[in-house]
């Protein structure tokens, strides 16, 4: 049997390399919104961070995250991934690694 290409993705503040479904996406969407691709497939630049929490907090904090979208996240779009990094932070807490 031939063994299954899985495609690899970096985290752009940490630059752990592993494979994309261990990821979460953020998309820069055509019409210049910051979201969270739960799909992989949604239009527009697109980079990943791991699910630590130090790096969800420094990709909000600072502008390395911006960089790799190449545009300007908002006020509104950072509440939004504050919150999702919040649902990563508790789910680190529940499994008892806090990063």
């Amino acid at each position: 049997m031939r063994n299954r290409h899985i495609p690899q993705r970096s985290c752009v503040i940490c630059g752990v390399k592993t494979s994309k479904r261990e990821l979460v996406r953020i998309v820069m969407t055509p019409e210049r919104e910051c979201v969270v691709d739960d799909t992989g497939k949604r239009s527009g630049r697109g980079a990943y961070l791991c699910r630590r929490p130090g790096c969800w907090d420094a990709a909000l904090k600072g502008g390395r995250l911006a960089a790799a979208l190449r545009g300007r996240i908002e006020q509104g779009d950072r509440e939004r991934l504050a919150a999702f990094a919040e649902g990563i932070r508790a789910d680190a807490e529940t499994a008892g690694t806090t990063a």
